[in-house]
Formats: structure tokens, sequence, C-alpha cells
């Protein structure tokens, strides 16, 4: 039975939370209210928990397909739906890497199969394969992803002359990776020759620097101003680089974009003496004060998406030395409750976190009939219990890599049921394994 009223919630939408009723039916919001009585759909008391909408990841890599010994589709996904979160945009540095229609098709038919979660996919652009990439439906691809600094795969664009290119010829929107290679190469260079392999972690941030970060965000802003691109940075690390975005004019006529990172807003260098590698994150976490920094930006608007970046590895990958050790950690199950403790501690509201992290996601890329609770919009609805703390450990972590940079936290909230299509997918632990997610379309 796919029908259901959830009665007695604190609903969080567009600024606001009211007390009420929410009707579900055929998939879609049928009706909110104060007060709705039916007695023939199955009545889930929200006991006062807050409901939102799904959260909307806009940047994650489920590491399918050629890197499935990290994690795939459905295994990311359930953690996702755990944790929250409905809809998710993949990036496109597996193996083969998406760079060709038929290629990004296929990770479709993987996620038709296999996904928790509503599911969109990036095309990635490179130096050779402008012809296809502008082959890209925009009503039915999340947009183009870029990467202005090598991360995990080999996906970097070098060529100044390819890249405006791009940004020249698309109208979709364009996601960036920035970091200056050059900078990052050099910084290498120099800490490899006082200390081979085994650079302290701690030098993380300062081999993938301020100025790397910098100089590669400048640039891209400066060519989509130049070019008329519609941009979108993503993961923000330094305080610096918020200086290069606006707050002065609605998040509808921006042609700029940033995201910001739950765990660049969470940890900073102070924490790598403790996490060590299972906080090596590409670009790094930096210093307490570029978090504030990225905090200050997040609240007054500079910055408009907080997303994941979801990267799995095996614990025995990040175990190796520092040149070896590959970049990235698991988020998705635990980003809504890191959150939600900051709501609790007053950093941030509850009505701006659903802001950033369901209404905005849902703005910026379009997306139709999602992203708020709204009488016919897709029933994609979180449960959060902000008075049911958890502790993360290994025996309730859900990712495929097995460990989380959170375990051994104990967060204020749990997420208790997720409703994906309006699908009960997600229920005190137990899952729907029969109902899978949707292809998400854009309203462009």
């Amino acid at each position: 039975m796919n029908s259901y009223l959830i009665k007695n919630a604190k609903i969080v939408n567009e600024g606001n939370t009211i007390n009420g009723d929410v009707l579900i039916s055929n998939g879609i919001i049928q009706k909110i209210g104060a007060s709705i009585e039916d007695l023939s759909v199955k009545n889930i008391d929200a006991n006062g928990s807050y409901l939102i909408p799904g959260l909307i990841d806009d940047q994650v890599h489920f590491r399918e397909p050629g890197l499935t010994h990290k994690a795939n589709i459905a295994t990311e996904s359930r953690a996702a739906v755990a944790g929250g979160i409905t809809t998710f945009i993949e990036m496109p540095n597996t193996v083969p890497q998406a760079t060709t229609q038929k290629l990004l098709q296929d990770k479709f038919d993987v996620a038709e199969k296999t996904s928790y979660a509503n599911y969109s996919f990036m095309f990635g652009g490179t130096n050779n394969n402008l012809e296809e990439l502008l082959k890209t439906d925009p009503k039915t691809v999340a947009g183009i992803k870029l990467f202005l600094g090598s991360s995990t795969g080999n996906m970097l664009i070098d060529d100044p002359e390819v890249l405006e290119k791009i940004f020249t010829s698309t109208k979709l929107i364009i996601s960036v990776h920035c970091e200056d290679e050059a900078t990052i190469r050099n910084n290498t260079d120099h800490y490899k020759s006082i200390y081979g392999d085994d650079i302290p972690i701690e030098l993380h941030p300062t081999i993938r620097s301020e100025e790397a970060c910098y100089l590669s965000s400048s640039r891209a802003i400066e060519l989509a101003k130049k070019t008329g691109a519609r941009l979108h940075v993503f993961h923000l690390s330094t305080a610096k680089e918020t200086e290069l975005f606006r707050n002065d004019i609605p998040l509808e006529e921006k042609q700029i974009t940033a995201e910001v990172c739950v765990h660049h807003l969470w940890f900073s260098d102070e924490d790598y003496k403790e996490k060590g590698t299972h906080i090596k994150w590409n670009p790094a976490v930096k210093k307490a004060s570029d978090r504030e920094g990225l905090w200050k930006a997040l609240l007054d608007d500079r910055l408009d998406i907080i997303a994941t970046d979801h990267a799995p590895h095996t614990i025995e990958e990040k175990a190796n030395s520092y040149t070896k050790a590959p970049s990235g950690g698991p988020l998705v199950q635990h980003a809504l409750l890191a959150l939600s403790e900051k709501v609790k501690e007053g950093v941030l509201s509850i009505e701006k976190l659903v802001e950033k992290a369901c209404h905005n996601p849902a703005k910026i890329f379009q997306i139709e009939k999602r992203g708020f609770i709204k009488e016919g919009y897709y029933a994609d609805l979180v449960l959060l219990d902000d008075n049911r703390p958890q502790t993360v450990s290994k025996e309730n972590i859900l990712y495929k890599c097995g460990w989380s940079p959170f375990e051994g936290t104990t967060f204020s909230s749990s997420v208790t049921h997720t409703f994906v299509n309006g699908v009960l997918m997600y229920n005190e632990g137990v899952f729907n394994d029969d109902i899978k997610g949707k292809r998400i379309t854009f309203n462009r």
C-alpha cells in the first residue's frame, strides 16, 4: 500500500515550519493541512518529528562501473536513503569514465535496476570529447562535470582552448572541481623531496593549498563571465574563495553558483592528527578559519548548496602512505545527522538546512517536482526525530566500504522514515527492497 497519511509533523518548507499533516497517494503529495483525517490509508504518527523534503545530493561518487570493490549504486543509494537523501547526482569518473553518451546510458541502466534513491548522472568533459558532450540531453541529464584539478580518475582538462570552447558551446550547467594542477604538482614534488612517499597527512592542505583552489576557481569564474556559461563550483574549501560569489541577487538570477560539502563544514586541519587519511579529501580540509568562513558564506547566501561529495574507498586503501592513500570518504548516511547537530547547536536553522540541501539543488539544476513539500510534487519525504541519539559504529554503517569518518560520533538525531516517490523505502531501520527510485527529469 503506497498511500499514507503522516500526522502530527513539524513540516519544514520554504522558510517556515508548521504543525500539520501530509497525505500521500500514487507517489504524489496530495494534500497538506493542519488536520487531515483519512482512515482508508495507512496513518503514520510523526509524534512531532520534523518532516522535511528528501535531500538532493548534487555530488556523489558511487563507484559503478569499474570500482565496485569500494561501492556500487545499490549499496550507496541504500545508505543515502537511510540518511534522508532521496535524490543523488553521480559523477562521471568511474571505470570506464562516462565520457560518451553510450557509457552514460550504461550507468542509467544500472541505476534503473538497482538504485533505492532517485538519480541522475553527469556527463564528463575531457580535452577531446566536445562533440559527444554536445549530444547531452538537458531534459534527462543533470549536467556537465569538468575536473580542472586531478582527483580520482584521469579526467583533467588542462587545455585552455578546449575549456573555453566547452564554456561557449553548451547551455547546460557546468559543474567544476577547481584546483590548480601546476601548483599542486610543485607542492607535492617539494614535499616528496623531503619525505618521500611518507609525507605527513597534516601537509595535505599545504600541498592542495588555498592558492591552488583560488587560482582555479577564480579562472573558472572569469571564463564563465566572459562566455556567459552557467557555472556551478563544487566543494569550496577556503574562506578566500567565498569572496568570488554574490549574495546581492536572487538565486534564480545567478549564473554562477557554489556548493560546500559537509566535511568542510565539520572538520578542520586540527582533526588530521586523530583522523589521518580518513579525512583526506580533494580539495583538502583546511584551517578552522576556512571552516568559519565557509559557514559565514553559506548563511549569508554566497554559497548555495550543501552536498556530500560522497567518495568511498576501502579501509585498506586509506591505510596507505600519503601519496598512495586515495582522497575521499563516505558521507551520505550521516550528512543530514551532522547538519542536524549544527541545528541543535544553533549554527543554522532547520529551515536554512532545508533551503540549502533540498530546495536550492532543485532550483539550481531545475529538477522537476522535487525538493519541496508541495501539493502535486513527488512525495520524497523524510521524518527526522531530533531527540533520538545514535552513535556511529561499524555495526550500523551501511556503506560497502564499512567505515565512516564519523565513527564514534554520537548524533542527537535519527532518520526514522524515508519516502521515495511516495514509497516508504526506509522505516525504522527496515528497507523496502522491491521498489526502486526513478530517473529524475529537468525543467529546461
